[in-house]
């Protein structure tokens, strides 16, 4: 029997192992256009903590008890669709369980480029295309600006490191510890700030005393308000997230951020 990762009661702030459970579930009989999948990858992505909220937004949020979903990477175990075959490798949203029956319309089959199948869900896929269009369509970012990342070493923050040096940026790149410090600076970022080594706004006026061109934010919070602070004339902010403010603890479940 599929097993499937259930939320069992809405987090207030960090989730906890109490909030879910891993149970069996019934797959439902494969109909004409859809496939069955048995997944080999999943994606943990912080728009999910906001769908563990009740709250209105773009994606319904998760139900008690019921499996979550999300994006993952799997292998075609058996096909009622035109397209798909045994064996091929999909992406899709019927994550978060060992086996889904998906709508082929709703599934990608990977093109063969010699990459690792996960890497589909970081760089290759929406990870990626989220830190390439926030970038440089959204934010405008050019060649020669001053880009603050905050969460740098994130899937969508470390994706913003690297295209920004691409592209002939100064990079300044926030990240919790030292180590992680580290990592932002093997992508070649200019500057990386530990925020729980000093506040962000000190460490941010320090590594760029001119100010900002360009705020890619992924925290919302003190990281906002420093990019603020510190944000030249015209400057250009991207607002992919808000996850400080997602993960504070609420006197009402209703009442959480929602990024």
């Amino acid at each position: 029997m599929a097993r499937a990762w259930h939320l069992m009661s809405r987090p207030q702030g960090l989730p906890t192992d109490e909030n879910f459970a891993l149970k069996p579930y019934d797959l439902p009989e494969l109909g004409e256009g859809q496939i069955l999948v048995r997944n080999h990858w999943l994606s943990v992505d912080p728009y999910m903590r906001g769908r563990m909220n009740d709250v209105k937004s773009y994606v319904p949020p998760f139900q008690i008890d019921q499996p979550m979903d999300g994006g993952a990477v799997g292998e075609v175990v058996e096909s009622r669709a035109d397209g798909f075959s045994a064996g091929d490798l999909v992406l899709h949203m019927g994550g978060w369980r060992d086996e889904a029956v998906v709508d082929s319309r709703m599934a990608n089959k990977l093109p063969n480029l010699g990459a690792e199948p996960q890497a589909f869900l970081g760089n290759l896929g929406v990870t990626g295309a989220t830190a390439y269009f926030g970038l440089l369509d959204v934010a405008s970012a050019k060649e020669g600006d001053v880009v603050f990342v905050s969460a740098a070493a994130g899937a969508v923050g470390s994706a913003v490191v690297q295209i920004a040096k691409a592209k002939g940026m100064t990079v300044i790149g926030s990240a919790g510890g030292e180590d992680k410090c580290e990592f932002v600076r093997s992508l070649g970022a200019d500057h990386a700030i530990d925020y729980k080594a000093q506040p962000i706004l000190k460490g941010l006026a320090a590594a760029t005393p001119d100010g900002i061109d360009v705020y890619f934010d992924n925290v919302g919070g003190d990281h906002l308000d420093a990019a603020f602070a510190l944000a030249k004339m015209r400057a250009r902010f991207a607002i992919c997230g808000m996850i400080e403010g997602t993960t504070r603890p609420s006197p009402r479940p209703s009442a959480s951020l929602c990024a």
